[in-house]
């Protein structure tokens, strides 16, 4: 639902984002099998304290890439540099579980993407990496509760597009502080749950 009003405002990128997603899905394999040889506290760890260190980021350094300057650059060199960084996402995603805010923080720093596009196109990849992450854990591990995946698909849904309608809508500079501010608190309240 997000990567289609992404789409539909023009602030996705299916051609690059398509090449990203498929490495992120093979990587993410060979980062699941390297994280079943370490040791999971310090795995969730470093995924918690990234989630706010991103978050941080955007409040105090936003993004401010336009779309002229994001089309500046060649077509070879942002599929080789989407190609890379999809090999470091899917690699990070399968170790720690951390995948679409370390996306976003290649989109934007990396690949030099304006925050809506970079916003859509790691909603479109992640969606596949999470498809695929859920399927294997419904086959590996039995399915699970009907009712609680049936509220869960309907309130994502729902906010999924109200989220997207309103980033597609926003001033980059709120965007930017929208999107800090819920990593932050995301980061702090994953942080609460843990040590308490």
């Amino acid at each position: 639902v997000s990567a289609y009003t992404y789409k539909k405002n023009g602030n996705l990128d299916v051609k690059n984002g398509a090449v990203m997603m498929a490495a992120v899905l093979v990587f993410t394999m060979v980062g699941s099998f390297v994280a079943s040889k370490v040791p999971g506290a310090t795995m969730g760890s470093f995924s918690v304290f990234m989630t706010m260190l991103l978050g941080v980021k955007f409040i105090v350094r936003p993004v401010m890439t336009t779309k002229e300057a994001m089309q500046g650059v060649s077509a070879q060199k942002r599929l080789v540099q989407s190609l890379f960084c999809g090999m470091g996402v899917g690699f990070i995603c399968g170790f720690i579980g951390a995948g679409g805010g370390m996306m976003l923080l290649l989109l934007t720093s990396v690949l030099g993407y304006e925050l809506k596009t970079a916003v859509g196109t790691s909603v479109f990849i992640m969606t596949f990496t999470a498809l695929t992450g859920a399927v294997s854990h419904f086959a590996i591990g039995g399915a699970p509760d009907l009712f609680c995946l049936v509220c869960c698909v309907l309130s994502t849904l729902l906010w999924a597009r109200i989220a997207a309608k309103f980033a597609n809508k926003a001033e980059p500079a709120t965007l930017n502080r929208a999107t800090g501010v819920v990593l932050v608190i995301l980061g702090v309240a994953i942080l609460g749950v843990k040590y308490l």
